[in-house]
């Protein structure tokens, strides 16, 4: 039953999106973290960003995160646009009650059902090398690592949504840059300037230095 299991990609979803609901909450709860938990967590944030294109064969190291079904994006983003206008110069009780909006809306097990975990979502702030590739090449691989172990690779295409889009697409571009501005200091003057990537989810593998992983392709959807 348990070597049944770890074949298939349920682990790489429960390490990358409860390791950042649980730093989330942990910090919406007061508790104290060290510097070095608080970085070891982003690793499940911050993964590689593989492309190739006109600019070349790069990786970019960049966040991403789960963002909710189709149906919901529309009510989420109303909550998080109250809660953004709200901003009054104070960044660290504006920040406390971002991270509560966050656990309310997407890290609350109660609405887990909401999210989408067939795409992961991203900002491109650079508009370089990763940008130019995607534009022409949407083929795209994400690499995960935490030390000293732990690796997961995604595989899968990359759509852009940016300033050019209307409709059902713009409202992704608004949103990740709303999810993005939730915690952080707000900005909406600059949202057109950065466009929003959706990866779709084609193909996982563990990667871990470990006897499941060493490359093995997991079953997915699982």
């Amino acid at each position: 039953m348990n070597e049944e299991k770890l074949k298939t990609a349920e682990s790489f979803f429960k390490w990358a999106f409860n390791t950042r609901a649980n730093t989330v909450k942990r910090l919406n709860e007061g508790e104290e973290m060290t510097k070095e938990k608080v970085f070891l967590s982003f690793c499940s944030h911050d993964p590689g960003f593989i492309s190739n294109g006109p600019a070349g064969l790069n990786a970019s190291i960049k966040g991403v995160g789960f963002i909710p079904k189709e149906e919901y994006l529309e009510e989420i983003l109303e909550a998080y646009l109250k809660h953004i206008d709200s901003y009054d110069g104070d960044d660290k009780a504006y920040s406390e009650r971002g991270l509560k909006l966050l656990i309310e809306q997407i890290y609350n097990p109660d609405v887990h059902h909401r999210i989408d975990f067939t795409k992961l979502a991203s900002l491109e702030m650079a508009k370089k090398h990763s940008y130019e590739n995607y534009k022409v090449n949407p083929e795209a691989t994400l690499l995960f690592y935490q030390p000293p172990m732990i690796s997961y690779e995604l595989r899968g295409k990359m759509e852009i949504y940016d300033e050019n889009d209307s409709g059902k697409r713009e409202i992704y571009q608004q949103f990740i840059n709303a999810q993005h501005d939730v915690y952080h200091r707000p900005d909406k003057s600059r949202w057109l300037k950065y466009p929003a990537y959706i990866f779709h989810i084609e193909e996982v593998y563990d990667n871990s230095a470990s006897r499941e992983g060493f490359g093995r392709k997991l079953q997915y959807p699982y």
